[in-house]
């Protein structure tokens, strides 16, 4: 099938242009995350630390938190927390799944869950995180999310308890992975962007998720205490700046010497265990939650129950992709870029200013895995491996949807996280993983170009 040729009357090569385009694409991206996280303190409790803070008569520090899996409170769990190593309290969960423990003064405590303590059917949403890290200012009283999974209940303390039917836990584990899989799906249209423009499997970038993330909880946590808004719209942007650095200082160089792909994919490899690891020494193993919206009063939609928090997410991340697939059809840089992904060459002669197309596909693509980083640290927590754990996931998304089409991204990582999620109902959670890789391969061996892919003749 011969390719597609693209006027100048379709698409800019001007320089101005596509700076122009680049900025406008960033500044929408901080946009959508401001109006979002700001619906989320409209739509809850904008604060728990600052909620928990009010609900302390003696103004004294402490730490204190919820557990229950969806709408059901989890009752009898140990819960202990500890600073240096040393435990200065512990408390077990009561009847409507609440726990408190006062501290000594301000400081960094962890806070470790007794997973002996669990009801039959609950676990840890991440089996190998038992414990959080809680950072306590002077006087205030923090509230610490920890996330659980499977079918919730009060444990022998509350004998008549039932539980969620298979339906309802079916239902809900759909809710749950059309949430996650939007957020695959956000994360991974950069890596398919890349590879159609550039030919490039870049590992590294699920480090732009990590750093993305880091960066925000630095800011509203660390640094100079920002409020998520404003910490989240900038790291957004500097990890944008850092994708379109990356291009200019070494992708770059590396194409106008005729580098092979192969080459270049095993320096994506060193520069991901490089950022993964320099990101390790500046934030610690430990998994930490930023400061707002950790905690929130769940809602009920039948079947479904779902924080503001989550919900707001879930919408501003279907926003964000339908503004990335309107740029691509209707706006003269999102021609360029399908022109580019066609036959670079080619859009070359028509006139379109490849390099600089590129340019801009880097700096959308971290832009957008940045905001997929913050929205997964704040529906769970942030942690130094989350963009790992997630690279697996969005290459099967790409790979599912359709190599180098942004919209096959888009239906691969839904279907990724509908089946991780799904997955739960029947088996543990520590094997979800593996259920989106089987229906990866599941698909492939009967639509080996992917679902949104298209044939190709060879010879």
């Amino acid at each position: 099938m011969p390719a597609r040729s693209y006027t100048l009357a379709e698409v800019s090569p001007a320089p101005e242009r596509v700076r122009r385009d680049a900025a406008a694409a960033v500044l929408v991206s901080i946009l959508l995350l401001i109006v979002g996280v700001a619906l989320i303190g409209a739509a809850g409790p904008a604060d728990a630390s600052t909620r928990a803070a009010q609900d302390a008569p003696d103004g004294g520090a402490g730490v204190r938190g919820v557990l229950r899996v969806g709408n059901t409170p989890v009752e009898g769990v140990l819960v202990d927390v500890s600073i240096d190593g040393e435990s200065v309290g512990e408390a077990t969960t009561d009847a409507a799944g609440e726990w408190a423990v006062p501290v000594p003064g301000p400081g960094t405590y962890q806070v470790t869950i007794d997973t002996d303590t669990l009801p039959e059917g609950t676990e840890l949403r991440d089996p190998d995180r038992t414990s959080v890290d809680a950072r306590v200012r002077e006087g205030q009283d923090r509230a610490v999310l920890i996330p659980l999974a499977g079918e919730g209940g009060t444990g022998s303390a509350r004998p008549g308890s039932t539980g969620p039917t298979l339906a309802e836990r079916i239902a809900q584990a759909s809710f749950n992975g059309v949430r996650f899989g939007l957020i695959i799906a956000m994360a991974a249209i950069g890596l398919s962007l890349i590879f159609g423009t550039t030919g490039l499997v870049n590992f590294a970038h699920s480090e732009f998720v990590t750093f993305g993330a880091v960066a925000t909880w630095y800011l509203n946590t660390r640094g100079p205490e920002l409020h998520l808004v404003a910490a989240a719209a900038i790291a957004v942007l500097v990890t944008a700046l850092v994708g379109g650095a990356l291009d200019r200082g070494v992708w770059r160089p590396l194409r106008s010497r005729q580098v092979g792909l192969f080459q270049m994919l095993v320096i994506t490899i060193g520069i991901s265990l490089a950022a993964r690891h320099l990101i390790l020494l500046f934030f610690g193993g430990r998994s930490r939650p930023f400061l707002q919206y950790t905690i929130q009063e769940t809602l009920s939609f039948g079947p479904f129950t779902v924080t503001p928090r989550d919900l707001v997410v879930m919408v501003l991340s279907i926003v964000a992709l339908v503004v990335v697939a309107t740029m691509l059809q209707r706006t003269r840089i999102g021609k360029a870029m399908r022109a580019v992904a066609d036959n670079d060459d080619l859009a070359e002669s028509s006139g379109i200013d490849v390099q600089r197309v590129i340019l801009f596909v880097w700096i959308v693509g971290a832009g957008l895995a940045a905001v997929g980083g913050v929205f997964l640290g704040s529906t769970e927590t942030v942690s130094w491996l989350m963009g790992f754990r997630l690279l697996l996931l969005m290459f099967a998304g790409v790979i599912l949807g359709g190599l180098g089409t942004a919209y096959g991204a888009m239906i691969g990582g839904l279907v990724v996280g509908l089946v991780t999620e799904v997955s739960t109902v029947w088996f543990s959670s520590e094997l979800k993983n593996a259920w989106g890789l089987l229906v990866l391969i599941i698909v492939l061996l009967v639509r080996p170009q992917g679902i949104l892919g298209t044939r190709e003749r060879i010879g």
